[in-house]
């Protein structure tokens, strides 16, 4: 979230910065404000009664030495009254405290300069593509079709079992599945990102800490008997590991991947953007995540971009990298390069990864903090991308590489899945 610091010294800035992400910001900066002003005041106030406390209570031994009760006992009837007054106000302080912090999220992340104007996504700005157009057979196949034709997902069984959007992976399609998630955590490693498995339920601290409540509270499933949330991503359990800690000057980089299921209610619209597996409720997906001295972000964000641009390169597909507009881009987000893949079956783009620098929005509410080189605790930046999310790549796989009679599989995954090709 942002600072109170920032919002008192440059509230028009902080109005200005996020017009940027068509969110009108001036009703909560003012309520922000405002209510920052009444917890000064009443902290103000607080302070003074304890200080008149403080000079009562002192009198009171000293005239009951000197014999002046009635003095005394009327000292303390002030007291018990100035202590009854601080509880009031402390009760107010409480409540407004509370208001302030839950207004105070309502405030997107600040997008950072390089984000381009726009509404949404056709204002996207292509930075670069890459891969060659694939050659297809005639009466080329999209993949679900392709599925069915194959037997190795069943996207019919997945609605018997549990609903839409929760597909069951079959035989060579449930080894594709987990030679890509090896394939993915291995090339991570290799670029030294350290391993975790994390829980794939997350408390509200969590859920809190990265940014997904209040924002998205509707897009989570929830566990409600104990108030746990069905992971979004592996962000949020891998971040949160870093939740109320305060590094070393020499601890950086942090730099984490892990492979988690993905849950998410978003999928409720009907038609071709939706089919298959191009949206789904239950997904898996291989994420990075970095934190980082601020002077660093923006170097480490380079190198996760190109990291993930080296994984699709090995996967042999067409891909463009965008930097996504102001009103395209996500809550919590300072600045996001999205990756898709084109998807010559079904004639269109796939979004299949969104690398973002937060900056020190997250770690503003995770208390993520560090010591730098002057003993001065600092924020710090963090980082995070998907590398990669699974359902579009397959999908892409399998259309980009059909042929007449079977589905070649790309050379680097080969030694993973066991086999050459899917017929």
């Amino acid at each position: 979230m942002l600072t109170l610091k920032l919002l008192r010294e440059n509230p028009e800035f902080v109005i200005s910065r996020l017009a940027v992400k068509n969110f009108d910001a001036r009703p909560v900066v003012e309520k922000v404000l405002a209510l920052d002003e009444t917890r000064r005041n009443l902290q103000a106030e607080s302070d003074g009664l304890l200080a008149q406390q403080k000079v009562k209570a002192a009198l009171i031994g000293g005239l009951m030495k000197e014999g002046r009760k009635a003095e005394a006992e009327e000292a303390k009837k002030e007291v018990a009254e100035l202590k009854a007054k601080s509880n009031e106000l402390l009760a107010k302080a409480d409540e407004n405290n509370k208001e302030l912090e839950a207004t105070l999220v309502l405030l997107p992340n600040l997008p950072c300069e390089m984000v381009p104007l726009g509404k949404g996504a056709e204002d996207n700005l292509v930075v670069k593509m890459g891969g060659e157009d694939p050659v297809l057979p005639e009466n080329a196949l999209p993949h679900w079709e392709l599925c069915k034709k194959y037997d190795i997902i069943d996207f019919d069984l997945g609605v018997k079992i549990t609903g839409a959007g929760f597909p069951v992976y079959k035989g060579k399609g449930a080894k594709l599945q987990r030679a890509l998630i090896n394939f993915f955590l291995d090339q991570n490693t290799a670029a030294g990102y350290q391993e975790v498995e994390p829980p794939v339920m997350v408390n509200t601290a969590s859920a809190y800490g990265t940014g997904q409540l209040p924002d998205k509270e509707g897009q989570m499933y929830h566990a409600n008997l104990d108030d746990f949330y069905m992971v979004p991503t592996a962000e949020v359990p891998v971040t949160n590991i870093f939740r109320d800690v305060i590094l070393g000057n020499n601890d950086f980089p942090q730099k984490m991947t892990a492979y988690t299921p993905c849950f998410r209610r978003e999928a409720g619209s009907y038609g071709k953007d939706v089919r298959g597996l191009n949206r789904l409720h239950q997904f898996d997906k291989v994420e990075i995540v970095r934190v980082e001295k601020p002077e660093n972000s923006y170097a480490a964000l380079d190198e996760m971009v190109a990291h993930v641009e080296s994984l699709v390169n090995k996967l042999g597909l067409r891909y463009r990298i965008l930097r996504l507009c102001g009103g395209d881009m996500s809550f919590t987000s300072a600045i996001t390069y999205d990756f898709e893949l084109w998807s010559a079956a079904q004639g269109r783009w796939l979004e299949i990864s969104s690398v973002s620098n937060f900056e020190s929005y997250q770690a503003n509410r995770l208390h993520l903090r560090y010591k730098d080189e002057n003993g001065k605790t600092q924020l710090c930046h963090t980082l995070n991308g998907s590398s990669l999310a699974l359902p579009r790549v397959v999908a892409a796989l399998l259309e980009d590489n059909q042929k007449e009679d079977r589905i070649e599989i790309p050379e680097v995954l080969r030694p993973y899945t066991g086999f050459d090709y899917i017929d």
